[in-house]
């Protein structure tokens, strides 16, 4: 059994920051991870630009630079892993942690590997850096669990000139459904509200909508879908059913952290927000030694924390641990 000062659940760019902060510390660190490294931005769309500015995104004082204004993910991804490496952090990928036993000072974390290994840490402070990509919000109806339900849309060449469903009306959906329409799908965007989200980026938001007006991609709005089947959809609208043809359905309803997770590992959460109780100074929550970092301090609130602030919560947490174990 190996044994660290703070054993880090999570190495996206969070986590990354509380192993840089507590290393920096004097700290022995492990970060443990069920994908890869910032495995949430890796299954971003493959064409994806943040809508912030690279010096926004830097962690541990590491400078980034983008060829352009606002960095893409290819360059998100080069930058975490040369983070990575500059600083030797010590990353357990394809790893998955199976609960945090033990208490404050004597946790006992089991963990399994992607060949089902499996090893067993001892850590004095646990930090979770889970984020909020891990479970995508379910629709509930029949159908949903077929093989063409796809909930993380990445790029659109293999849905060239098929019927495509894109369920939802937010950024990743606008996203999604203008891709796929420029790729050659032909696309039908169904969403429960009245239009297009109001908080949609302000380059695509007209862009879609002018797509949606001179219909090349067909909307159904203040519309639920009601079923899917092997080669069809069904639509509940405000003028009745309509029964579509389709080959494949982009859910993207929005995703939340496992918090089926955060409450096996002693996490309790507010039951209207979600939010987690946690110390505003130190970010240590309710269950001593346990701190919490990142989107997921923010509950169903996610628009509160995104990397450019969630960043900063691996110095103060590395600062509360330091003063603990002096």
């Amino acid at each position: 059994m190996e044994s660290f000062d703070a054993l880090v659940v999570g190495a996206g760019p969070t986590g990354l920051a509380c192993g840089i902060e507590l290393q920096q510390r004097g700290l022995k660190c492990v970060l443990i991870e069920k994908g890869c490294v910032v495995n949430s931005l890796y299954h971003y769309p493959t064409n994806m630009t943040f809508f912030t500015t690279p010096e926004l995104l830097e962690i541990g004082n590491l400078p980034m630079t983008s060829l352009n204004e606002k960095p893409n993910r290819t360059e998100a991804l080069k930058y975490y892993r040369r983070v990575a490496g500059h600083f030797h952090l010590d990353i357990r990928q394809y790893e998955r942690v199976e609960e945090i036993g033990g208490h404050d000072m004597a946790f006992q974390i089991p963990t399994i590997d992607r060949l089902g290994g499996r090893r067993l840490y001892s850590a004095r402070k646990v930090v979770l850096a889970t984020g909020y990509y891990d479970v995508p919000n379910l629709l509930h109806i029949p159908g949903e669990d077929l093989p063409k339900v796809i909930h993380y849309y990445k790029e659109a060449h293999p849905y060239y000139n098929h019927d495509v469903a894109v369920i939802g009306a937010k950024n990743s959906a606008a996203i999604a459904a203008l891709e796929l329409f420029w790729t050659g799908a032909r696309v039908t965007l169904i969403h429960r509200g009245p239009g297009i989200a109001s908080h949609v980026k302000y380059w695509i938001k007209p862009n879609i909508e002018n797509r949606i007006k001179c219909g090349e991609i067909k909307a159904y709005f203040h519309s639920t879908v009601a079923e899917i089947g092997m080669d069809t959809i069904r639509i509940l609208t405000p003028t009745g059913e309509v029964t579509l043809p389709n080959d494949f359905v982009f859910a993207m309803t929005g995703y939340q952290p496992d918090w089926k997770f955060l409450n096996s590992a002693g996490i309790t959460l507010e039951p209207n927000t979600r939010r987690p109780s946690t110390n505003p100074e130190t970010l240590e929550s309710e269950r001593t030694g346990v701190y919490l970092a990142g989107v997921i301090v923010a509950g169903m609130h996610t628009n509160e924390i995104f990397i450019e602030n969630g960043r900063f919560h691996g110095e103060l947490i590395a600062k509360a641990i330091r003063n603990k174990l002096s």
